[in-house]
């Protein structure tokens, strides 16, 4: 019979086969599962569509990297394979690490904006117009970026009555194009805003490429508010650009372009105001002032009459209040107060009295009851010496039991001589 391995053997073996045959290894797949270790290690998985490897890149090898991986990157690794014993798992050794996939993302970008371009989602006669004058602002973007402080800084400098609402999305990885979507579905659904600015600041066309998915070129398309979209620097293009009823090629010319609008009639205003009948309008109000000046003396005349009378008949009122003397009607409240005050003392004392006598009933109830008190009366209670229990039937004793009497003063042991019963 075989002489059977040890697992350790075995491992050990299968650690030697594999690292030999797969020593140098060059994989391209998608990165998930991705974490960074306080170490600096980095430890991930690769996948395609049927299969997935555990794989880490140590802290030594991370130098070269333009940027950190992240979830969705699809990367060519160089390596080799390895064994990890405590686990009994095998895993890619990553020496060099590349990211690849842009080209693939920029045939996706083309091929979304044909699509979306037969549907007619680009044309100019279906771009909805700015509102003038906004009162309430709507904006998506993440949070803690420069984007909303930009877009603030605007605001506040040139249109200092604004109201704004942010709703913050994720603007890059993974659920990012579903946040985006939902946002503005949500703005249009409960109707909160004017206008909406949706964005994001600069970067790769892997950061950018929320702003590149379907989903969020539909929730554009369908929103009954204007979008303005401020993705990236004035240099990128994304699909929600194209389907956007304005696009901005910052954050700050989008908030600039919402207030546009204001900044014209404004302007407007002002020219107007330099016309000489504006600037002088009495020439055209002169007889209008004359109007209103004899009306006011007319009016005044008949608000003084008025006032006259009504006078009159104040006075008229208070010589009828001191007739009647409201100081009598106080002494009377004082008295009637009085007579109540000694009532409820009559009451109470009434009330107390009953109580004491009732408690007194209760005592001398209690006093009757009381066992010393028949004791005082020449009864005595006699008590089994052993068993310190009451002795209430003869049955209780025998001849020669000791026993003990309580008389109302003390006590006394005794002995029974005999016992009689009397006869039933």
């Amino acid at each position: 019979m075989t002489t059977p391995l040890s697992i350790t053997a075995l491992t050990i073996a299968i650690k030697g086969k594999l690292e030999q045959e797969f020593s140098s290894l060059l994989v391209q797949g998608e990165i998930s599962n991705f974490k960074e270790q306080s170490s600096g290690h980095l430890y991930f998985s690769l996948k395609d569509e049927n299969a997935q490897i555990s794989a880490v890149l140590f802290r030594g090898n991370t130098k070269n990297l333009s940027r950190l991986p992240k979830n969705g990157d699809q990367v060519i690794v160089k390596g080799e394979l390895s064994v990890y014993p405590p686990k009994g798992n095998y895993q890619l050794i990553v020496r060099e690490l590349k990211f690849s996939g842009v080209g693939e993302l920029l045939l996706k970008f083309h091929e979304l904006k044909d699509k979306l371009q037969k549907k007619g989602w680009f044309d100019i006669g279906l771009k909805k117009t700015l509102p003038q004058i906004p009162k309430k602002i709507g904006v998506i973007t993440s949070p803690t970026g420069a984007v909303i402080q930009d877009i603030l800084h605007v605001l506040k400098r040139r249109f200092s009555t604004f109201q704004l609402l942010l709703n913050p999305v994720k603007v890059q990885g993974e659920g990012a194009a579903q946040d985006i979507a939902k946002a503005i579905e949500d703005f249009n659904r409960y109707d909160l805003a004017d206008v909406l600015i949706v964005g994001r600041g600069g970067g790769s066309l892997e950061d950018l490429w929320a702003f590149n998915e379907e989903i969020v070129a539909s929730a554009i398309f369908s929103s009954k508010i204007p979008i303005i979209s401020a993705v990236g620097h004035e240099t990128d293009f994304t699909i929600a650009d194209f389907v956007a009823d304005r696009r901005a090629p910052t954050p700050s010319a989008a908030a600039e372009m919402v207030i546009a609008e204001k900044e014209v009639l404004l302007h407007r205003l002002r020219q107007i105001a330099k016309q000489p009948v504006i600037a002088m309008p009495y020439t055209l109000l002169r007889n209008q002032h004359q109007l209103i000046d004899e009306i006011r003396s007319s009016q005044d005349e008949v608000i003084k009459s008025h006032l006259n009378v009504k006078r009159l008949h104040l006075h008229a009122l208070k010589r009828h209040a001191r007739a009647l003397e409201p100081s009598q009607g106080l002494k009377r409240l004082k008295e009637k107060l009085h007579h109540l005050c000694k009532e409820i003392e009559i009451k109470r004392y009434q009330t107390l009295r009953l109580k004491q006598q009732f408690l007194n009933k209760l005592v001398s109830h209690l006093k009757a009851i009381d066992p010393r008190n028949l004791l005082r009366r020449g009864y005595c209670i006699l008590f089994a010496e052993k068993m310190g229990s009451i002795i209430i039937s003869t049955d209780d004793v025998k001849p020669e039991e000791k026993v003990k009497v309580l008389l109302s003063d003390g006590s006394l042991n005794a002995t029974i001589n005999s016992v009689k019963c009397h006869e039933q």
